[in-house]
């Protein structure tokens, strides 16, 4: 039996699993390349200096954001669902001509003759 419900939009769909995994792997290589910059420039750059702190705690830190931002998927991220409905114009309005005048309707009942009966089943 199929479902009554309305088909989904090709919009809200969620990312192909494939996509959604190569997008995660680029953003860990990227931090991880991120990581072993800072940590070539903290041993390479002398005199040490504040600058180190800050390259030392990228490369102790970057670790944990790649692998927690890598582990978390689509399901994380709120799927906004676009509606076509609401981008559709607006249906066109009656001239004004049109309005000015209703067409209306009247039904009166007739009023019996002054000879007439008002009882009808005989």
């Amino acid at each position: 039996m199929k479902s009554s419900g309305p088909a989904p939009s090709a919009t809200s769909l969620p990312r192909a699993p494939r996509d959604e995994v190569g997008a995660r792997s680029v953003r860990y290589l990227v931090m991880m390349g991120i990581r072993v910059a800072c940590f070539i420039l903290m041993v390479v750059i002398t005199p040490y200096g504040w600058y180190t702190w800050v390259f030392a705690t990228g490369a102790i830190f970057l670790p944990y954001i790649a692998v927690v931002s890598a582990n978390v998927g689509q399901d994380s991220r709120g799927n906004r669902r676009e509606d076509p409905e609401r981008a559709l114009p607006a249906p066109p309005v009656a001239p004004a001509a049109a309005a000015a005048a209703p067409l209306v309707i009247r039904i009166e009942e007739a009023r019996p003759a002054s000879g007439e009966s008002t009882d009808r089943s005989a």
